[in-house]
């Protein structure tokens, strides 16, 4: 049922999205012709004394349309506006612009990605299946149940990413957030706590993790006639202030019992669950352009989902090639499943699927297939470093809710660590 609720939703959900962005776009249309009727001054409204003033501006008045259409067939490549029009040039650039945004809201080449993971899942649900069916004698029970684990937890991620894809900016940033919230709330459980942590930890989770997601959302605003980007706020905030408030906030209880690994564990809990999470939604705020520099008319959602589409992906085949050819585990007292073999492999495997999705993003191939190998590396390295924490902490997983697959933080490890990487290399080399 869960999955033929998600296949509903694939496919009516951006169909329902693009029918509302065509009204829009329709109410949007109308509204700004409406305005754009209203009669401007007229050179004969002039004083019959002001004859000459009248001429001048009337030549200026020619002048700069003329200069304006020069400009626009120049800059657009486009066929000069009719003289007979009486809409103003601000105004249909603003219409154009408006109508643009709308109809590119739901991209197709991110529908057509969404479509191919519906179907690759769909033939990896029956391929299970059948498996599931065969003797023992025939396949390994244990690769075929983990299989279907793995595959349950997919559908899950997939929803999400539906979700967060056909949502607008907003719904995103919120969507985000509650996984944060929730992945924290997992970390701090699993890690000991005593009651002087207990208003740190309302910090944390009440007060820090909503304000990061609220800046994240804010993006560029304009408060008191300012414009502000609030990227300068939510990329410090957790790692400086939060670094300082919550010992501060811990020490003012009066324990001190443990107070450096307590204070340690809060605030590392917040880096990675709330703070590294965050840049995955904040894709969404980048000005993307592409490596000429020309502006890039995808959408920013497809870029998002090409992000944890990649990071997935590197899992599987990560945990592929170490099944099939795995020999030199890299850290045989953390974790048996991770070796050089399905690292190499699987990285290797994730660049050339990035190279073949380069149309969803604004990179060239190479460039996609460098940025995908960049992912699918520190997705091994959160994985790793979130089974050394659970290793230590003597749990086989931080939570129970993602059905098949343990919890939430189990999930998004490799998220969380490629996130921020991911987000200041797409921000440095092709955001302006």
């Amino acid at each position: 049922m869960f999955r033929i609720l998600l296949i509903v939703l694939l496919l009516v959900g951006p169909l329902v999205g693009l029918a509302l962005g065509q009204g829009v776009a329709e109410a949007t249309a109308q509204l700004t012709s409406q305005v754009s009727l209203q009669d401007t001054p007229s050179v004969s409204a002039l004083p019959p004394d002001d004859e000459a003033l009248a001429s001048e501006t009337q030549s200026s008045q020619g002048v700069a349309e003329a200069s304006q259409v020069v400009t626009e067939n120049l800059s657009n490549d486009s066929p000069p506006p009719s003289t007979s029009d009486n809409q103003p040039a601000g105004d249909r650039d603003q219409e154009t612009a408006v109508n643009e945004e709308v109809d590119t809201w739901i991209s197709w080449r991110t529908n057509f990605l969404l479509g191919s993971v519906l179907v690759a899942l769909g033939i990896a649900s029956i391929v299970g299946r059948y498996l599931r069916g065969q003797p023992s004698e025939s396949v390994n029970p244990a690769l075929v149940r983990r299989f279907r684990q793995r595959l349950n937890a997919w559908w899950l991620m997939c929803a999400i990413l539906v979700f967060a894809i056909v949502l607008p900016t907003a719904g995103t940033v919120i969507l985000f957030g509650l996984i944060s919230f929730w992945a924290l709330r997992e970390f701090i459980t699993m890690a000991p706590t005593r009651r002087g942590d207990h208003r740190a930890l309302f910090w944390a989770l009440i007060i820090l993790t909503p304000l990061q997601y609220l800046m994240i959302g804010l993006g560029k605003a304009t408060l008191g006639g300012r414009s502000i980007d609030f990227y300068g706020l939510h990329s410090i905030v957790i790692p400086v202030y939060a670094t300082l408030i919550i010992p501060a906030r811990i020490a003012m209880s009066g324990d001190h019992k443990r107070f450096l690994e307590r204070s340690a564990q809060i605030t590392f809990g917040l880096l990675i669950c709330v703070y590294s999470l965050s840049y995955a939604p904040a894709l969404i705020n980048l000005n993307l352009v592409t490596t000429n520099g020309t502006a890039w008319t995808g959408q920013a959602n497809g870029l998002l989902f090409f992000f944890v589409l990649m990071t997935q992906l590197a899992d599987v085949f990560q945990w592929s090639w170490g099944h099939m050819v795995g020999r030199r585990v890299i850290a045989p007292e953390i974790s048996m499943s991770r070796t050089w073999e399905g690292f190499w492999g699987g990285t290797l495997c994730t660049g050339l699927a990035g190279a073949v999705l380069w149309w969803v993003t604004p990179f060239e191939p190479w460039e996609a297939a460098c940025m995908s190998m960049v992912i699918a590396v520190m997705g091994m390295f959160g994985g790793l470093t979130m089974s050394a924490i659970k290793r230590d902490r003597g749990v086989n997983d931080y939570g129970s809710l993602v059905m098949g697959h343990a919890g939430v933080l189990d999930r998004i490890d490799s998220i969380c660590f490629a996130a921020p990487v991911f987000y200041h290399l797409t921000r440095f080399f092709f955001s302006n």
